[in-house]
């Protein structure tokens, strides 16, 4: 009984010494946390993306609705002809009237992913900017994380460690 009391004194005097050294190593970590899409979202370069983009859907968007209204026209115009045609005539305009919304179709996509890609590769462009920003504050300031603040990754911080204002301040001001 004696060497059981004894070891589970030992353990707990163990964790208790263990616990004490593991606070000290943590005392010495510099830990912040920076909401990336947030950064991206608010700093002026970001606004600015999305202002271009947004232009960029509005005329697609236009161009659209015009295209859209010539298919529609086009539709009425065959349907008001075709009990008048020849059967081979019908067919070879449905067949053109097919090859226009097909046409029409790719044209859409291509145009939604150009737009698309445009907005991808300015984000990139930012977010490597961001990044570089991080890095600075980073060092500069001696951290030993600055962690990326996803609520899948980073379930619960402080607003005290939060960088995020600061980095946008920063890399706005960069870009002046």
């Amino acid at each position: 009984m004696n060497k059981k009391k004894i070891g589970i004194m030992m353990g707990i005097l163990f964790l208790i010494e263990s616990g004490f050294t593991l606070s000290m190593a943590f005392a010495e970590l510099k830990v912040g946390c920076v909401d990336m899409q947030r950064a991206m979202n608010e700093c002026q370069a970001g606004v600015e993306a999305k202002k271009v983009i947004g232009k960029e859907m509005e005329k697609l968007q236009k161009l659209f609705a015009e295209k859209q209204k010539e298919l529609q026209t086009m539709k009425e115009a065959l349907e008001k002809q075709a009990p008048m045609m020849k059967p081979e005539a019908r067919t070879a305009k449905e067949k053109d009237f097919q090859a226009k919304v097909r046409d029409y179709q790719r044209w859409l996509e291509d145009n939604q992913k150009e737009i698309q890609q445009k907005g991808m590769e300015m984000e990139r462009t930012i977010l490597k900017g961001i990044q570089k920003v991080v890095k600075k504050i980073g060092e500069d300031e001696s951290y030993t994380f600055v962690l990326e603040k996803n609520e899948n990754i980073v379930l619960f911080s402080s607003k005290t460690i939060d960088l995020t204002d600061r980095v946008i301040k920063a890399y706005d001001a960069q870009k002046k």
